[in-house]
């Protein structure tokens, strides 16, 4: 009974020792996990210490982006993946060792089949203490079939990988086009727009008090008013799209917020190169380096070859053996001896699996040739996109260049009119505001121009950086090799004509 109550006590502690129970993270832990985070989210990035240009936020960007290393690490596990694959179509050689004891010697007898009596007496033919070891060496055949077809499909998965960073570094790149320049306007024109808010400010509070005061006529100041806050409201737009431009542009280069950095300002003069590729062109351009199309292109060899593996798995294992054997036990006459055999299998139900297996790889197959289509349609409508984009946006950063112009002019006028006492504070505010409207449209149109320009070599599947670009070279080494990059492509525009 004794024995009893301690065997379902000791059952208990086993049962409730081996209990799973769900261990949240203490409030310790998670501070501790946010504090690493925080501190290594931007750990050893070089020091911006002179003013970021186009091509140095390129650079940072494919340096630091977080996105962009997500994709790094992603080529790195495939090529580990591969690697480790290769070994799986070596042999095995496996070696063992082992020691077993008894209290006593394992012996026995014979019985006669025929009288059914004791023939022997006894005895027996082993230690009670015994050690063994062997070293076994041994291959099948249709694992290394197998193994073989699998390491091929991983290298495809690693191409597939590379292929999925080419369209993060130009997705990554093209943002960076777009933010810089819009950035680029905010700091040329968030001054601007601050003193011109607080002159509209100040002339309004005055109005208000003319009105109060009844200095004026209430229908006029009341137009006047209206026409102040509406400027006050379009400053207060322009602010919004332009302020969170640097933010943007900093979140690319992974930079913490709230640093501070600044930024190269170009002239307004650059010009984009015009561009004139014969659209087929680039349609047949674009279907042969899509990252998008590659990507399911390698899907397809990697399916192809899934019907390969299929083939194999229903074939008849064949696996060879060679081993050497130690063993302690002095009642053997031959204490160390080599074996080695073969041996033959075959799950002949793998056979009955063979067309259900065919018939999945086909229907797989016929799902990524129609994906392929689907791809091949959105790819061109892509490139036809891209090419009608930039041509409509170097129109309208021609016409915003020339409003620009004109509207330069008719402030110089209203200066000149306002010193001379002939034109009104309300009028030059007005106007001070159409000229600040106008360079923001000027900067706005030549950012987007910018970035639909770099969309014409994304569109195409043209990398936007050197294929010799890995991230791991400093920002200096980057910025000089994607500005050598970019200034190539855009002198051979010029001298080809665009053609």
């Amino acid at each position: 009974m004794n024995k009893g109550i301690a065997l379902v006590s000791a059952s208990a502690i086993f049962v409730s020792a081996c209990a799973t129970v769900p261990e949240p993270f203490t409030a310790t832990e998670l501070d501790e996990a946010a504090q690493r985070n925080f501190t290594q989210v931007d750990v050893d990035q070089e020091p911006i210490t002179a003013p970021v240009d186009l091509y140095e936020a390129m650079a940072r960007a494919l340096k630091y982006n977080l996105d962009y290393k997500v994709e790094l690490m992603e080529i790195a596990l495939r090529d580990r993946e591969l690697n480790l694959q290769r070994y799986d179509m070596l042999p095995q050689l496996v070696a063992s060792a082992g020691y077993a004891g008894r209290n006593n010697f394992a012996g026995a007898s014979s019985l006669s089949l025929l009288t059914r009596r004791q023939s022997l007496e006894p005895s027996t033919s082993q230690e009670r203490d015994l050690f063994t070891a062997d070293l076994a060496l041994s291959w099948d055949v249709l694992d290394f079939g197998l193994s073989y077809v699998r390491s091929k499909q991983g290298a495809d998965e690693v191409l597939i990988a590379q292929e999925r960073r080419r369209k993060v570094a130009n997705r990554i790149i093209e943002d960076v086009r777009s933010a810089y320049w819009r950035a680029v306007s905010a700091e040329r024109l968030l001054t601007k727009l601050q003193e011109l808010e607080g002159s509209v400010t100040t002339t309004l509070d005055n109005s208000e008090r003319l009105a109060e005061r009844r200095l004026s006529a209430p229908l006029t100041a009341l137009t006047y008013q209206r026409e102040l806050l509406e400027i006050q409201a379009q400053i207060r737009k322009l602010q919004r799209e332009l302020v969170v431009a640097k933010a943007q542009l900093a979140a690319l280069m992974n930079l913490r917020p709230g640093v501070e950095f600044t930024l190269a300002l170009p002239d307004r003069t650059n010009q984009l190169p015009a561009v004139k590729y014969d659209g087929e062109d680039m349609m047949m351009t674009a279907l042969l380096n899509r990252p998008e199309l590659r990507e399911v292109s390698y899907r397809q060899r990697i399916n192809s070859r899934e019907l390969d593996a299929a083939l194999l798995s229903a074939l008849p294992s064949f696996r060879g053996v060679l081993g050497v054997n130690v063993d302690s036990n002095d009642f053997l006459f031959n204490n160390n001896w080599i074996n080695y055999g073969a041996r033959a299998s075959w799950n002949v139900l793998n056979l009955f699996r063979l067309p259900a297996h065919k018939r999945a790889v086909e229907a797989q197959g016929a799902l990524l040739e129609q994906r392929e289509l689907a791809l091949t349609m959105a790819v061109i409508t892509q490139v036809h996109v891209s090419r009608a984009r930039f041509g409509h946006l170097t129109k309208e950063l021609d016409t915003a260049s020339r409003q620009m112009g004109v509207q330069d002019k008719i402030l110089g006028q209203i200066r000149s009119g306002h010193s001379a006492g002939a034109m009104s504070r309300q009028t030059l505010l007005r106007e001070e505001m159409n000229t600040l409207v106008a360079e923001v449209k000027y900067d706005i149109a030549y950012a987007e121009a910018q970035n639909a320009y770099a969309n014409l070599f994304a569109s195409m599947g043209i990398d936007e950086f050197s294929p010799d670009v890995t991230g791991q070279e400093d920002v200096a080494t980057l910025r000089a090799s994607l500005a050598q990059l970019w200034q190539d492509r855009e002198n051979a525009m010029r001298l080809s004509g665009g053609q």
